[in-house]
């Protein structure tokens, strides 16, 4: 993937190719998180940005697959088309999702909070034609300019259509099961006026075998501007309707040592492209959100639901004198559900454990439904069964609404001119969702075939039902059937003022954020005698079978609130030098907050009595960063270096394995990234080195000193292109070097660079053909594993990359 700093193109180019296109257009704006527009030359902060066609040539399978590009961005590109934990240069992943990095479209955020258990902001984004360019700002005014983003903003920039075209493909899995067609066109309708319209529809088995199609859905946004001479005003439309499926820890067998550890396919099943998921397990009985009988589809996997609108508007109305404001209203509905592993062991040990010494197997669904199960041992080829917990999460509500509204006065103050800028953002995010999980056996079995097991005791009394060991989630201590319905609003009002001389630009930021959390949640994990299993004829057949002695229920009778205030403030200090007209050096120190949201709940910081906070500090986390760096451009070549050094609060739950954090970190580091162009070829390349430590830990003071778990200590990426009329070829390869799976620092994640691969011909005018491997040579990548060590019989929980995925599309552009 060409990632090129300062590039973007508001439409596909229509043949014949434009001349090659430089590495950097140096007359491209930054305009994430900083006041108004600039070049980033003279900019005190660190951005990147990847262009519409860099993105499209790789196909990224994800929106994390594209963020990992950008530099000293950390995205575990694992999940599927959602659910990636993301971070930035250092800055923690406790629990998952993108705590300290807020994701943005069109410079608002997607939600509030970037890690909303179940609910992470990338489920909600799609990068479809519609999108000019992706850009990312590290550390800095992030801290100042957006709330809840001490970290880093990554922003996804529409097309406006500023220049007519479009363009339509259509794409085919080549070696998976997945059909999509992209499309999308933007111009003038006259004097004035612009407008764009873009999306995309697929549907497919997707990536991994999972025995149907768990790819399914699409997205169209829609813009319109109003041009004037003193400025714009763009109203715009999204609606997305997707499901896609969430990719969650497999099985896979690990030999050696935890320092020196061989991953290894287990038998009849294939870490890089099989998934827990199966055409004979699609459907599970339950009670609902409202204590109701139900049947939920699996197949719905990660389900966004969005319809949003809103509108941006910039008016110049006295000499010097600027307003911007944006304001967006999301309505963000759907579900989250997968397959978990909570434990995989030897299939009659496991049955035993449930049904006692001497339990008998059968197949529960699948061609061999009632079958019994003569010799355990071989059942999938490994003799191994998971003890599945169902995560089955409704999201009721995450809408949210914002406005960000912005006064600028510029004026020349003789030896400097300044930019003075104050604002207030306004937002309100609600959460509102149901935890409904459930327990099953499921046999270890690749290519979507895997059925549910039914264990007898030893006198053939059945202790399953149709494969549920429970209407709870009995494997994990029968937690968490839970109901969040809350309410955050965020206020910040913010200042800035620049002030450039000759060379020299100095910076500086203030933001004030106070906030509100009201609403109440219902749970038993919240004690006080609250009772959160039931008994229940879930099927109507008149008995209550051994599984449904054990129904999960929310007691609504027994709500507790939330009902706490915070305020915190974030401040920036930046200084540019601009050394020749080609480099710049420049300093920047930040202090930024982040509001923790409902990962604070059923844990020892809310008072489940009250609703307000037990401990005054743990409402906000906080992250200072201090950097310095050199900026270099010249022709076709460019070269951005920066040092770093962040200290981070953290307090967090992580719903897999049920433990709270409360935590203090530090890092400090080098990312780099440089793009040189020399005729038809040009060479993108990013990198960044990372040491960072665990400083102090209030639950778990042993692991004080060691490296947060799944942090490299260098991640990179590398990607070459060679261009002529006639075609386009390259690669784009994404590198890691070893990490620990978890805190305790036995277990190493092996370190890995995936390989991807593009070829595009243009035969005909406008025509385009391409063909696009993700991950090439199949390499077996982990992001993240459960055990902190490996187990004594060698089974580890763990998430990997995609394996190999080739695509051919074929383009019209117009």
């Amino acid at each position: 993937m060409a990632l090129s700093p300062g590039q973007a193109q508001e439409t596909m180019p229509p043949p014949p190719p434009p001349p090659p296109t430089p590495a950097v257009d140096e007359g491209e704006l930054v305009v994430t998180a900083i006041a108004r527009g600039a070049d980033r030359l003279t900019t005190s902060i660190s951005v990147s940005s990847i262009g519409a066609e860099a993105i499209q040539q790789n196909a990224p399978r994800s929106v994390a697959e594209v963020f990992r590009n950008l530099p000293g961005i950390r995205a575990e590109a694992s999940g599927g088309e959602g659910n990636a934990n993301i971070s930035v240069r250092g800055l923690p992943v406790a629990s998952g999702g993108a705590k300290f990095l807020q994701l943005q479209e069109d410079g608002l955020p997607v939600l509030e909070f970037g890690d909303i258990t179940f609910g992470n902001a990338d489920i909600f984004l799609r990068a479809d034609f519609s999108v000019a360019r992706v850009e990312s700002v590290r550390g800095g005014s992030a801290s100042t300019f957006a709330s809840n983003s001490p970290g880093g903003v990554i922003n996804l920039i529409s097309k406006t259509g500023r220049e007519e075209g479009g363009a339509i493909q259509g794409t085919i899995g080549l070696d998976y099961g997945e059909y999509r067609l992209d499309a999308d066109y933007g111009g003038r309708l006259g004097e004035g006026w612009l407008y764009h319209v873009g999306g995309f529809y697929r549907q497919g088995e997707g990536p991994r075998s999972a025995g149907y199609d768990g790819n399914r859905g699409g997205q169209i946004k829609a813009n319109i501007t109003r041009e004037f001479a003193e400025g714009y005003v763009r109203v715009y439309g999204k609606y997305l309707n997707d499901r896609a499926i969430g990719y969650l820890p497999n099985p896979v067998r690990v030999t050696g040592t935890d320092a020196n550890p061989r991953y290894e396919n287990i038998p009849g099943f294939d870490i890089n492209n099989d998934t827990l998921h199966s055409r004979n397990f699609t459907t599970v009985r339950t009670l609902d959100g409202e204590n109701r009988p139900t049947i939920r589809d699996i197949r719905d996997g990660q389900r966004p639901l969005v319809w949003s609108g809103g509108f941006e508007a910039s008016v110049d109305f006295a000499e010097g004198w600027n307003i911007i404001n944006r304001f967006r209203l999301s309505d963000i509905s759907g579900r989250f559900i997968s397959p978990f592993p909570g434990a995989v062991g030897d299939a009659q040990a496991t049955a035993d454990s449930i049904g006692g010494p001497g339990a008998q197997l059968r197949f529960a669904s699948g061609p061999q439904a009632g079958q019994a199960i003569t010799n355990p041992a071989s059942l999938g080829g490994n003799g191994l069964l998971a003890s599945i917990v169902l995560f089955d999460v409704e999201l009721n509500s995450l809408n949210n609404i914002t406005n960000d509204l912005r006064l600028t006065r510029s004026f020349d103050a003789g030896a400097a001119e300044i930019d003075i800028t104050a604002g207030f953002y306004a937002s309100r995010q609600d959460i509102d969702t149901a935890w409904l999980w459930t327990s099953h056996l499921l046999e270890v079995r690749g290519n979507g075939d895997a059925a549910l097991i039914d264990v007898f005791n030893a006198s053939g009394a059945p202790q399953t039902d149709a494969g549920a060991v429970a209407y709870s989630a009995s494997f994990f201590g029968n937690c968490c059937r839970r109901r969040y319905d809350l309410r955050y609003t965020t206020n910040a009002p913010f200042v800035s003022g620049t002030a450039r001389f000759a060379d020299l630009t100095l910076d500086a930021s203030l933001r004030y954020d106070f906030g509100r959390a009201r609403g109440q949640v219902f749970g038993a994990d919240l004690g006080g005698g609250r009772v959160g299993i039931t008994a229940a004829d879930l099927n109507a057949d008149g008995r209550i079978s051994v599984p449904e002695t054990r129904v999960g229920t929310i007691p609504y009778e027994a709500p507790s609130p939330l009902n706490y205030d915070y305020d915190y403030v974030s401040y920036s200090l930046g200084a540019n030098y601009l050394v020749t007209d080609t480099a710049a050096i420049f300093a920047r120190y930040s202090r930024g907050g982040r509001a923790n949201a409902d990962r604070l709940l059923f844990g020892p910081a809310i008072d489940t009595v009250t609703g307000r906070l037990i401990d005054a500090n743990a409402g906000v986390d906080f992250v200072r960063q201090a950097e310095a760096g050199v900026k270099w451009r010249q022709g076709g070549a460019t070269l951005n270096a920066t040092a770093f050094h962040a200290r981070t609060e953290e307090q967090n739950f992580e719903a897999t394995t049920q433990r709270f954090f409360n935590r203090e970190y530090r890092a400090w580091g080098v990312e780099v990234e440089g793009a040189l162009r020399r005729g038809a070829f040009l060479l993108t390349s990013t990198g960044t080195w990372t040491r960072a430590e665990i400083t102090s830990d209030v639950l778990n003071p042993a692991v004080v000193g060691n490296r947060p778990r799944r942090q490299a200590e260098f991640i990179y990426q590398i990607s070459p292109q060679y261009d002529t009329e006639l075609f386009t070829l390259g690669a784009n390869i994404i590198g890691t070097t070893a990490s620990f799976a978890q805190d305790n620092n036995a277990l190493k994640l092996p370190g890995f660079a995936q390989v991807n691969a593009f070829v595009a011909v243009r035969p005909l005018p406008r025509v385009m053909v391409s063909v696009n491997a993700n991950n090439l040579f199949n390499v077996a990548g982990f992001t993240e594993a459960e055990e902190g060590n490996i187990p004594a019989n060698g089974i580890v929980r763990a998430r990997a990359i995609n394996g190999r995925t080739i695509s051919a599309a074929l383009r019209y552009s117009f």
